[in-house]
């Protein structure tokens, strides 16, 4: 009995700790969200709230008139204005190792972006691409629309 008991407290740690490692892969956190702000993720649609994780490959939807403020990782600040969609491309923040990526690609809408430590750290590692535009980053703070 006492053997079934402890095999039964380690599955149960181990269901515990799954989860928990699965949450480490986000790469930013939803702070704030005004409005009807939605992810799509492996083709799936879910409602975005306050402490929502977002991972690589997610796109972001914000409804007219919704907003949605984004912390990465690193400390970068988006802040997603009415009708923006924005796919996170790429994420890498590993100072340890010396490796930085920062990428995503607005399709439509406004957002502002303020520069966390990748952005300090490696601008050119930063990249915003639009449809008919790429910025690199080489300040700390911009505004960018995609209509």
């Amino acid at each position: 009995m006492k053997k079934f008991l402890c095999l039964l407290s380690l599955a149960w740690l181990t269901c515990l700790a799954a989860p928990a490692a699965a949450a480490g892969d986000h790469v930013a956190l939803v702070k704030s969200v005004s409005g009807s702000v939605k992810v799509m993720r492996a083709g799936k649609t879910l409602d975005v709230a306050s402490d929502t994780t977002l991972q690589i490959d997610d796109q972001v939807i914000a409804a007219p008139k919704a907003t949605a403020a984004i912390v990465f990782r690193d400390g970068t600040l988006l802040t997603l204005g009415s009708g923006a969609d924005i796919l996170i491309r790429d994420y890498v923040f590993e100072p340890k190792a010396d490796k930085y990526a920062f990428s995503l690609y607005m399709a439509k809408g406004s957002a502002i972006y303020e520069s966390g430590k990748i952005g300090k750290l490696a601008p050119e590692s930063v990249k915003v691409e639009t449809p008919t535009a790429t910025v690199g980053v080489r300040g700390t703070r911009f505004l960018i629309e995609a209509n």
